[in-house]
């Protein structure tokens, strides 16, 4: 899973929604410019939003790199934020159809049909309430600010100024829980609430938060930090002042949160699970399986889609067992490989130094595969303690625009004996490289692109490629022997599982222990890794969806390329097609692959 900028994030808009945007009759006035004026009015409307988006939501603005508003926190939850933000997309809405896409060609109609698409699904999102439950234990703004606070992620922490700039951010932080817990007792009278299960686990998080002294506490660790060339008066200052702030305004904020959740969100959540069981619920689960899909498939064709995978799945895994002369069932097998302890890193230094390896050996071997290559750093860290236990195995953390923040593969070591060896690789491949670091940080490198495409995305497309990337280890030097290989079926199974179980949980009534068994019978999954794979998709409803759906596309399209062109193709030039206009519609893929086959037939 990608860590996006926040404002995306805590929408979970990484995708549009499955229709493209219908363009609007040009004005008479716009008729007589050319497409040329066209365009450069609409270039300089695009950084004009992009500029009025970062004011707005200054958060999204610390995560794209940009520091001017690092000491602002806006209250997003209140009722007159939202009102703003919706407000804001009608404005920028209006002022692209009064322009209008008369005689755009390429980029620029590209840009155009996306930025559209985007402000309609934005407009269409409003009718579904996720304020009134913003607290979930995959993501939530409380483990975000944890995160910053504690400078372990976008939040800078070099220079006074910065220093300066999170305390002012900090005194913000109850307006926002005391917001946050207002909309929540807005939905505990609405029956829109999450499911017990699911708050259950938030508590522990929260616990863990929670200590005594503020030198015992994540955010004291840029205190613990302090740059050597600070002044004497300044670290003084600085220390005190951040002493003060934790003990005073973010621990009590979160003992406050933490006796809300106890004591009055816990018992009025609900027992049921499935997002079709809130008010509006069936619809609401229709438009995150058309968003996240960038289809206008409903959830019944992707249950069927889902079925096929997981029987064509496990009948290569049929074969790759045989491979490796086992003579027992696939069940069997399964126990074997999750149960055996050659299959376990003995340290967590141990799984990490692995993962460095990976690192050198697929470098090794990109030059074949890819011709298109980002220019930003990228690093490997284990998951924080904090938020180990209730996270996915690994995800990926985008560089900062100026190049100062490097991509970040995060790696979960919490439970180590569930972090196969023979996971290793395939994980590798979809968060780091040829991955996720490929395909974001050359995204954002694309500086001819509107910022909101650079900084943008479509779930689909990026975890598709995230997916797709799995499929290219044997090209890259791994996936050397049948287990490793194994393991690498194994992760496309997860995927293909969550075509059945998130549509499962979400339109066809299946409870929590129905969609474990599920797991169980069609994967090595472990109680750990299943347990919290299934309550990511409660908490996220649809969002696994992408994952699939995108890969299948994507390697469809691979496929007609290589029986199109037979000699003529070439697998570099088709991974540069893929990735050099950053994330799109899937549909719009598809015309540019088309478009590529026919130039590169001559």
């Amino acid at each position: 899973m990608t860590l996006r900028p926040l404002a995306l994030a805590l929408a979970l808009a990484l995708a549009a929604c499955s229709q493209p945007a219908t363009d609007v009759a040009s004005t008479p006035q716009a008729s007589t410019q050319s497409a040329d004026q066209r365009a450069a009015q609409l270039t300089q409307l695009y950084a004009d939003y992009w500029e009025a988006s970062l004011a707005l939501s200054p958060l999204n603005a610390t995560f794209v790199g940009d520091t001017r508003f690092n000491d602002q926190l806006p209250d997003y939850f209140s009722a007159e934020y939202r009102a703003q933000e919706s407000a804001f997309n009608s404005e920028w809405m209006d002022k692209a159809k009064a322009i209008g896409s008369d005689g755009l060609q390429g980029q620029d109609l590209l840009s155009y049909e996306i930025f559209m698409r985007d402000r309609e699904t934005e407009a269409q999102a409003e009718r579904f309430p996720d304020w009134k439950q913003p607290l979930n234990q995959f993501y939530s703004l409380t483990s975000t600010l944890v995160q910053l606070g504690s400078g372990s992620s976008a939040q800078p922490f070099k220079t006074v100024q910065d220093y300066d700039n999170w305390l002012a951010r900090t005194a913000r932080v109850p307006v926002l829980f005391a917001t946050m817990q207002a909309n929540m007792r807005i939905g505990m009278a609405d029956g829109v609430v999450q499911p017990k299960i699911l708050i259950e686990k938030v508590i522990p998080q929260l616990d863990a938060l929670l200590k005594d002294k503020p030198e015992d506490t994540l955010f004291w660790q840029p205190i613990a930090d302090l740059p050597a060339d600070f002044s004497d008066a300044d670290k003084t200052r600085l220390t005190e002042a951040y002493r003060a702030a934790i003990a005073d305004q973010l621990m009590p904020a979160y003992r406050e949160l933490r006796r809300f959740t106890v004591e009055e969100y816990l018992p009025a959540s609900r027992d049921t699970v499935a997002l079709s069981d809130l008010p509006d619920g069936e619809a609401w689960y229709a438009f995150q399986v058309r968003r996240n899909t960038t289809t206008q498939r409903t959830p019944a064709e992707v249950h069927a889609i889902g079925l096929a995978e997981v029987a064509r799945i496990n009948a290569e895994m049929d074969a790759v067992i045989a491979q490796t002369g086992f003579t027992g069932s696939r069940a069997e097998f399964n126990t074997f490989v999750t149960t055996d302890k050659q299959f376990e890193f003995p340290t967590e230094e141990a799984l990490l130094t692995a993962y460095r390896a990976l690192e050198t050996t697929i470098n090794a071997r990109v030059p074949e595969q890819f011709s298109l290559l980002p220019k930003a750093g990228f690093e490997i860290r284990a998951v924080e303690p904090f938020r180990a236990a209730s996270t996915s195995g690994g995800s990926y953390s985008s560089p900062s625009e100026d190049g100062t923040r490097p991509g970040v593969f995060y790696v979960n070591t919490y439970d180590l004996p569930s972090r196969k060896t023979w996971a290793a690789e395939s994980l590798f491949l979809h968060e780091a490289i040829p991955g996720h670091h490929f395909q974001l940080a050359l995204q954002q490198e694309l500086t001819d692109l509107p910022k909101f495409r650079r900084f943008g995305g479509e779930t689909a497309f990026i975890e598709g490629w995230g997916l797709y990337a799995e499929s290219l280890g044997k090209d890259l030097g791994v996936y050397t022997d049948p287990y490793q290989y194994y393991g690498r079926l194994q992760a496309e199974m997860w995927r293909a599982i969550r075509l059945v179980v998130d549509t499962g949980i979400h339109s066809k009534g299946w409870t929590r222990q129905q969609v474990l068994d599920y797991m169980f019978a069609n994967s090595t999954a472990s109680e750990t890794s299943a347990v919290s794979e299934a309550e990511r998709y409660m908490a996220i409803p649809g969002q696994a969806l992408a994952y699939k759906t995108g890969e299948m596309q994507i390697r469809e399209l691979r496929t007609r390329a290589e029986q199109a062109l037979g000699e003529k193709f070439d697998v570099r030039g088709f991974h540069a097609e893929v990735l050099k206009d950053g994330a799109v519609p899937l549909s719009v893929l598809e015309q540019k692959i088309d478009r590529w086959i026919a130039a590169q037939k001559g």
